[in-house]
């Protein structure tokens, strides 16, 4: 890991959700620093409705929410709730439901790669504003000037997700090369308490993998997506757009924030 002395750390680039101070970790700057439990652990993701997720996530996400792809670059996404700053699989303690999955790009914060402008290099940075980074640490980040199992443990944890990042990037443009994409949306139509319905609403416009596209590629063609590993994973999101209704019938049991259910 690389040090950067306080002060003089490498200006970064990149904005990263739920990260609001970013530092590159070194033990100039952050060695009294470390980790405490609190009360609220996932508070953070409170307020966010959908989480990028990496190929290699797709099974396990795809047995508890949609997984979709979204933007210009078809970024994938396990959706958690269907109104923008609501997520449904997080209570009001801080803690998600233990019976859904938990992507990874939630369970390496507070803890993030980021990019160095100066040498095009990747720089493991920890966001300063954290509730759990404290400066009464019950798991510190360093001792005596070298980083602890715990911060180790980070920097690989980090290191793998950035390699599926990089995975996931290739499989999307290989399905895109493949002209396998369609655009979609998806809608609802809320109820008030008295059980009226209201106008439908529209929840997203999203791509998805066609089956029909790809049921109708030749066979060479389809092998050579099995072969690359593609496969299973392109099924495992086609399942897991089954998952709309359980995320719609939760929205619809849970008021929006501040607002009574309509």
């Amino acid at each position: 890991m690389e040090s950067n002395p306080a002060g003089q750390g490498p200006a970064l680039s990149g904005n990263v959700m739920f990260y609001k101070k970013p530092e590159p970790l070194s033990p100039e700057a952050h060695g009294s620093l470390g980790v405490k439990r609190i009360d609220q652990p996932l508070g953070f993701l409170r307020s966010a409705h959908a989480v990028p997720v990496t190929v290699s996530e797709f099974g396990m996400a795809a047995a508890s929410f949609p997984v979709i792809f979204v933007g210009n670059d078809k970024t994938p996404v396990a959706v958690m709730g269907i109104r923008e700053g609501q997520n449904l699989f997080v209570g009001a303690d801080g803690n998600s439901d233990q019976d859904f999955y938990l992507p990874a790009f939630v369970r390496r914060y507070p803890f993030v790669f980021a990019s160095d402008n100066q040498s095009d290099r990747l720089l493991l940075c920890v966001d300063r504003e954290g509730p759990m980074v404290t400066d009464q640490p019950e798991v510190p980040f360093f001792e005596n000037g070298q980083p602890t199992k715990f911060t180790n443990d980070a920097i690989e944890f980090c290191k793998e997700f950035e390699r599926q990042r990089r995975a996931t990037m290739e499989f999307v443009k290989l399905v895109d090369s493949y002209g396998l994409f369609e655009q979609k949306s998806v809608n609802f139509t809320p109820r008030d308490q008295n059980g009226q319905e209201g106008p439908q609403q529209k929840i997203a416009d999203y791509w998805a993998v066609s089956e029909e596209k790809l049921n109708q590629l030749p066979a060479d063609k389809f092998q050579e997506l099995r072969d690359n590993g593609a496969i299973g994973a392109i099924y495992a999101h086609i399942l897991s757009l089954l998952n709309w209704q359980r995320v719609i019938q939760r929205a619809l049991r849970t008021p929006p924030p501040g607002q009574p259910l309509s």
